[in-house]
């Protein structure tokens, strides 16, 4: 990113000397294949990298080159009036502490195990999840799902994987397509269905608390067999 900002800053202060024209410092380009030609040029030769980027996969860097590309775009495009929304600030650097650490993988062994408890991603291996891959995995070995992608984020003290896949749908025909159907939404009822042949169906309530009216129940019993601080009494926080 500083790459390509400190050509913008350079040229500021060449127009602020008189110059102007082909004596001003050249663009440098913040497309993804320029960004990622200038840091394969650099990475060897600079200090900052030359002692530890091969430790870590090429995606790592890809991430942060592609988010930059896309940052400088978006940021060009607001300034001449081509982009919806709110006006886009010039791109600065992410704050190491508080930027959201992710990591994009497009190349390399991508994989949903067939035991639905484990995914292999480059230069990370075959890692455990959490939860259950079944349905993913029952696609892919079906055929009508190819992975794309996988990114790797970490959120609140856990790491996260989220598969972009490319999923086959057949196309479904409607059961009566000479037929329409109006909808009012409700608040007693979540919907209620009447078509063009007087046909007037409801759509009942997901009901929410009441699904979770026993779970809520249990997890009460547990607050309050557990005992706080209390500042008035001086009463000492218990052991959980």
């Amino acid at each position: 990113m500083g790459w390509v900002s400190a050509s913008w800053w350079q040229r500021r202060a060449e127009e602020s000397y008189g110059l102007a024209g082909p004596e001003l410092t050249e663009w440098r380009p913040w497309s993804l294949p320029a960004l990622r030609k200038a840091f394969n040029q650099v990475k060897r030769t600079d200090p900052r990298f030359a002692g530890w980027w091969e430790e870590n996969s090429k995606e790592a860097y890809n991430t942060g080159l592609a988010n930059a590309a896309a940052a400088f775009d978006n940021y060009a495009r607001s300034k001449r009036g081509q982009r919806k929304g709110g006006r886009m600030g010039v791109p600065r650097r992410k704050l190491k502490h508080k930027a959201r650490l992710a990591c994009r993988f497009t190349t390399g062994t991508i994989r949903v195990e067939p035991d639905r408890r484990h995914v292999t991603l480059p230069r990370l291996g075959t890692i455990r999840t959490h939860e259950s891959t079944r349905k993913l995995e029952r696609r892919i070995a079906g055929g009508s799902a190819r992975s794309l992608c996988a990114t790797v984020r970490f959120e609140r003290g856990r790491w996260f994987v989220s598969f972009q896949v490319e999923v086959e749908r057949a196309e479904r025909t409607p059961a009566r397509p000479d037929v329409a159907v109006g909808v009012d939404l409700g608040v007693k009822c979540l919907a209620v269905l009447a078509d063009s042949q007087g046909e007037i169906r409801h759509v009942p309530n997901p009901a929410h608390y009441d699904t979770a009216l026993k779970a809520l129940t249990r997890l009460s019993r547990r607050v309050s067999r557990r005992q706080g601080p209390d500042r008035r009494t001086g009463q000492a926080p218990g052991d959980n």
